[in-house]
């Protein structure tokens, strides 16, 4: 039998059949790890990652968008394989890095999906540069609340895989960010294991971690009048196995967000696109056409 879930799955399951290139560029002196596909004279589509995380999480979409766009898939300053520069990653870093990344690359404008941490570095790159901005879309996003139960567990799972990365370690941590077993793939948990295991990810995760420390992620969530401030299109989607903070945050932000759309999820957890591609590929599509 070769069905959908008895047939051997990974990252090339996805990417097997996609022209991408991987490569790392300088973003002022971070060494920065992407993975491009489409044409660079269609529409940008820059794809961000969450907190820990690597442009792999994107592994499903890459492909399906690069029919129409210019992909552009990051590993964020500090993340995944980029580099780790001696200071804190609030989120004025990452968006300062992510507007060096699309200077580098020559790209005035462009649309952003993010997930979790990159919603909320989408967000904020979307207020302090509308010009640069065509369309969001918004998955499992972070930035409005912030309970300290939610900082407590992510900082305890996150340094406990780090300080001892383990498969059992590492495993742990996708319970929390994938809803079903078969989804939770050897592929993904090796991948982050591999990162968590270099001396520099050790050295760089109390930088990583700072948006869980209640005072850093206080002065740097965004407002409701600043979520109503945002004007470009967007697309928030709605996780129903998510944990609660960032299901009543996407809830409000969909509200606040004056020119903004819900597609509701309900099966995936924290990575829609990555546990449920074809929903997620075919909504961002429609939108980001549209």
């Amino acid at each position: 039998m070769n069905d959908a879930r008895t047939e051997y799955r990974s990252l090339w399951t996805w990417l097997r059949e996609v022209e991408f290139c991987q490569r790392w560029v300088d973003v002022n002196g971070v060494a920065t790890r992407i993975a491009e596909a489409g044409s660079s004279s269609r529409p940008a589509v820059v794809l961000l990652h969450g907190t820990g995380g690597h442009w792999e999480v994107y592994a499903p979409t890459i492909g399906p968008l690069s029919a129409d766009f210019h992909v552009i898939a990051v590993d964020m300053v500090g993340n995944g394989f980029s580099g780790r520069p001696d200071y804190d990653y609030e989120i004025a870093v990452y968006v300062a890095h992510l507007a060096g990344l699309l200077d580098v690359l020559g790209i005035e404008r462009a649309s952003f999906i993010g997930m979790s941490l990159g919603a909320w570095v989408a967000a904020r790159f979307a207020l302090d540069h509308p010009d640069r901005t065509d369309k969001l879309i918004l998955q499992s996003p972070a930035g409005l609340i912030a309970t300290a139960s939610n900082m407590a567990r992510i900082r305890a799972e996150r340094t406990a895989a780090v300080e001892n990365p383990t498969w059992e370690s590492i495993k742990a941590m996708f319970d929390h960010l994938i809803a079903d077993e078969e989804n939770r793939i050897p592929d993904i948990i090796a991948l982050r294991q591999a990162i968590y295991r270099t001396p520099a990810t050790r050295d760089a995760i109390d930088h990583v971690l700072i948006l869980q420390d209640p005072a850093a992620r206080e002065r740097n969530l965004l407002t409701q009048e600043q979520w109503a401030a945002i004007a470009a299109p967007t697309l928030v989607v709605a996780s129903g196995k998510d944990h609660s903070e960032y299901m009543n945050t996407a809830q409000q932000v969909a509200r606040l967000i004056p020119n903004s759309t819900t597609v509701e999820m309900a099966q995936v957890r924290h990575w829609p696109a990555f546990e449920d591609p074809e929903t997620f590929n075919a909504a961002a599509l429609r939108f980001l056409r549209g």
